[in-house]
């Protein structure tokens, strides 16, 4: 009996993280394989057995793991992203939500033909979306201007806000269906609804400002040692999270939430190390629930889905969802595309998928017959939104013009000073920049001179949640280890194209004969060229070398040449003055300097370049021949364009 036990749990760890690095490998929505590899571990196969995952157990792990959950996806939200869409995002939760739960209750009655309390329980279960995939969603598609921080917002407090509601909706049908309580009228049920909204906020609120005072004092203090920060961390999520609900059933989720938002937005402690530990544990989360909940079904549960399941599903798309967004978003300063593209954006997730199991279960001696199409109908629900969304939103976002087909501007992991230098003229040419550096020092010498930067962990899962990559289309690693420089360029091949990441040339090891470069497979596309280095980009820097906008002319020829090459710049390395970085093709489009045989200058093209001074020059023992023939203006020679970008500072 251990042994069939400790089998299950394997199979479920196994199932559950092989599912989503097979989602990651081949570009599909992670919960379509969750979902289809727990029932054919389930039912189909019977290597899960559903009979064992219907105890009271599987429901409390469910209900612990989602506060979990959410305790983390609010650990991304900032308070300062709502003074432009605060009120469109408060709306959603509220008025979205109603409206979401009339409709959908009206068709799950009308169309599916449940008794009128199953219905209200079904479209207030509906009402959910969930971060487990709108944010998946949002870092596939990149959408700029609002929309993505309205979709986040409102995918992470959702959740709360939709179980709570789900949970009064499921006392009040227990409340009507007692037989101690016959004669319990409508009056009663909506004075227990109101009551229980009340308490809700109530205890949801208290806990979650005490659990995070205790734990920045605890944090603040150094009560604890480094290695047990994630864990007393955990411990005091799960406490307020027990805390709350036993205090107010359900109430702990939104305790979660809140205590996650408060603790990202307080000045007091840094909460990056916790976020890194959050995120890691969120994968084995989400992997083990979406196995276990499509486990429990039985291969009956197909017998209910039928053409009436597909209606419903189209109106939930097409009607319910456009309507509550722009009920919502009425008198808002959305545009009409931003709207369009939020009424495509309503992917059921886990909460749904767990409540309607759990409370299949606590339904069933009220509803012995009817309770049983519930799940399999949601769970129907789940899937057809996802694969609906997840198909057809990234089409849909560059239609409406909120995705760019062809993003131009640079992410530059790494904010060294040399760094900073290279974002700022490519920031005055007009091009969008982001630098992503973990030195708190670095970022805010960034922002200071201007530049938009983020603190964080290149390597962290949740970092392409947090960061924004609208207009967003390169990927510059800046940073000198080339090991975290190759697994940065790994993990960041989900949003960007191999041939969009470009790292920089690893500096060999004397030491051991130049071993430990990384093998050129885990690498990203040579950034300035094969044998461009940190050091040597910092070396240049540090002795006054200049970041200048150049063009190239032939001045003995009537006629220039078709195109320039890499060696005619004369970019050698020891002795070179000139490294050309970028290139600007007709002033506009922004090409990144790569692999030197693929080099082609145009005579009417303009290149970013880091040159050497004159007194550099003059200083130097040796010259190349081309180095000589750009100096006495022999052949083709630089000359430096008009352009105020070339003023920035070095």
């Amino acid at each position: 009996m251990p042994e069939s036990i400790l089998l299950s749990i394997t199979v479920v760890v196994v199932l559950g993280i092989g599912a989503q690095w097979a989602a990651w490998r081949f570009r599909l929505p992670s919960i379509l394989l969750l979902l289809l590899v727990g029932f054919l571990a389930g039912p189909v196969l019977g290597v899960l057995d559903p009979q064992s995952l219907r105890g009271d157990w599987l429901f409390a792990f469910v209900s612990l793991s989602i506060g979990i959950i959410l305790f983390e996806g609010g650990l991304s939200l900032q308070l300062s992203e709502l003074r432009e869409v605060g009120s469109t995002v408060l709306n959603l939760i509220t008025i979205g939500v109603l409206t979401t739960w009339g409709l959908g209750a009206a068709a799950a009655h009308y169309i599916l033909e449940f008794e009128v309390g199953l219905a209200v329980l079904i479209g207030a279960i509906l009402t959910v979306t969930g971060p487990t995939v709108v944010v998946p969603l949002l870092r596939h598609v990149r959408p700029k201007g609002r929309v993505n921080t309205v979709a986040k917002w409102e995918g992470i407090t959702i959740d709360p806000v939709g179980a709570i509601l789900a949970v009064l909706v499921l006392e009040t049908l227990i409340l009507l269906n007692d037989p101690q309580r016959a004669g319990a009228g409508t009056a009663a049920a909506a004075e227990h609804v109101a009551i229980g909204i009340g308490l809700e906020i109530f205890v949801a609120l208290g806990i979650s400002v005490v659990a995070t005072i205790l734990l920045v004092v605890i944090l603040r203090r150094r009560m604890v040692p480094d290695f047990l920060r994630n864990a007393v961390t955990l411990m005091v999520v799960v406490v307020a999270f027990v805390v709350a609900n036993v205090l107010q059933h359900e109430s702990g989720l939104l305790a979660t939430t809140l205590m996650g938002i408060a603790l990202a937005n307080q000045p007091y402690v840094s909460v990056q190390r916790i976020i890194e530990f959050k995120e890691n544990l969120q994968v084995l989360l989400i992997g083990s629930l979406f196995v276990l909940l499509s486990a429990r079904l039985e291969l009956s549960a197909l017998e209910y889905i039928d053409l009436r399941v597909l209606v419903f599903l189209g109106i939930m798309v097409v009607l319910v969802r456009p309507l509550a967004v722009f009920l919502s978003s009425f008198g808002s300063n959305l545009d009409w595309e931003e709207k369009a593209f939020l009424s495509w954006l309503a992917p059921r997730g886990i909460v749904a998928a767990a409540v309607a199991s759990l409370f299949a279960y606590q339904l069933r001696p009220f509803y012995p017959e009817a309770i049983d199409g519930m799940v399999p109908i949601i769970f129907a629900v789940i899937v057809g939104t996802v694969a609906i969304y997840g198909l057809t939103l990234s089409p849909l976002a560059q239609w409406l013009n909120l995705a760019e087909p062809n993003p131009n501007g640079l992410l530059f992991v790494g904010a060294a000073p040399w760094a900073r230098t290279v974002a700022q003229h490519v920031q005055g040419l007009g091009h969008s920049v982001l630098l992503l550096d973990n030195n708190p020092d670095h970022v805010h010498a960034a922002r200071e001179a201007g530049l938009p930067a983020h603190q964080g962990n290149a390597l962290s899962e949740n970092i392409l949640d947090e960061i924004s990559l609208s207009g967003i289309g390169h990927l510059l690693i800046t940073i000198p280890n080339d090991e975290v420089a190759s697994l940065t360029a790994l993990h960041f091949s989900e949003v960007f194209e191999s041939t969009d990441i470009y790292q920089l040339a690893a500096q060999p090891d004397s030491r051991h004969g130049g071993e430990g470069v990384m093998p050129g497979h885990l690498r990203g596309r040579p950034l300035f060229g094969e044998n461009t280095s940190y050091q040597s980009l910092r070396a240049h820097v540090q002795r006054g070398d200049r970041i200048e906008v150049l063009s190239l002319v032939d001045e003995d020829t009537d006629e220039a040449q078709e195109y320039y090459t890499y060696d005619d710049l004369s970019a050698t390395y020891e002795d070179a003055t000139v490294i050309p970085l970028f290139i600007l093709r007709g002033g506009e489009t922004l090409e990144i300097v790569s692999e030197t045989s693929q080099f082609q200058l145009r005579p009417d093209d303009q290149f970013i370049a880091l040159v050497g001074t004159e007194d550099d020059v003059r200083d130097q023992d040796h010259k190349t021949p081309e180095v000589d023939r750009v100096a006495k203006h022999e052949g083709p020679a630089l000359e430096k364009a008009p352009t105020d970008a070339s003023d920035g500072a070095s």
